[in-house]
């Protein structure tokens, strides 16, 4: 019988990394069910073990890592994913701020007080997103991440363009649907104006504060607890590495900076 593959160009690579996380976003891409079974017929899902134990050696077009960087093997085999991948694409507040577990980058180390032998523990000192290792090309934020957007970065990149998804926070979202201020109205406390949107402002729907679930907006990061103000920083954008067409560098002594497109 002959291979009905026969003929047609290969269909692009996926693959889904886990690091330190709960396996959430993971379970977002399988939540997906219907659109699931489309991506699977536009791509080559080659490692995806929350799925399925069928693992395809890379490289791979695109990968998806869900985690963040909280022990030394985690911090080496995210640099062999980088290296085994056209397209890294971070998904959730783990792997994008660091998630939860970040909260011990601001105390001192507990691991004496939890565990009774803690030489056996190799762990990082602190938990860090995945930019902070590897270039990253695309963040995908969200605890979970909201499945439109995750079907949109699949698609776009499929598509061989920039994902459409929005650079702002989740009171823009409350302002679309034309809903009244929490914070305004009735003085509850909201994380709205700092909190990067996609969830579609789902708490001030029903008269609830935001709690930051999508992780800083665009332009803000926050100081260790304690401190009272944020600061504030300048957005970039980082495009696709191998997106664009190398280009020769001229000579110079000082160490070139790296491209980034700034909305």
């Amino acid at each position: 019988m002959a291979d009905e593959n026969a003929g047609r160009p290969p269909r692009p690579t996926l693959a889904v990394w886990k690091f330190s996380s709960c396996d959430g976003c993971q379970l977002t891409l399988l939540n997906c069910e219907d659109e699931l079974l489309s991506i699977a017929g536009a791509i080559q899902i080659a490692s995806f073990p929350e799925a399925s134990r069928q693992v395809m050696p890379g490289p791979y077009d695109v990968s998806l890592v869900e985690g963040s960087i909280t022990t030394p093997a985690d911090a080496e085999r995210i640099r062999e994913v980088r290296a085994a991948s056209r397209y890294l694409v971070t998904i959730g507040a783990c792997a994008t701020a660091g998630g939860v577990q970040a909260l011990r980058n601001f105390s001192e180390d507990l691991a004496p007080v939890v565990y009774a032998r803690p030489e056996y523990i190799d762990s990082l000192r602190t938990s860090t997103p995945i930019a902070e290792h590897v270039p990253v090309d695309f963040e995908l934020h969200g605890c979970p991440i909201d499945r439109r957007q995750l079907l949109e970065v699949i698609g776009a990149l499929l598509a061989g363009r920039r994902p459409k998804i929005g650079n702002h926070s989740v009171c823009m979202e409350c302002k679309r649907a034309g809903r009244v201020c929490v914070m305004v109205a009735h003085g509850t406390p909201c994380k709205g104006p700092v909190t990067q949107a996609g969830c579609g402002a789902l708490c001030p729907s029903v008269g609830r504060g935001c709690y930051g679930c999508f992780g800083p907006a665009p332009g803000w990061t926050f100081l260790p607890f304690g401190t009272a103000e944020p600061a504030r920083t300048v957005l970039t954008l980082v495009e696709p590495a191998r997106a664009k067409p190398a280009q020769a560098r001229p000579a110079q002594t000082d160490p070139a900076p790296r491209e980034a497109s700034q909305e």
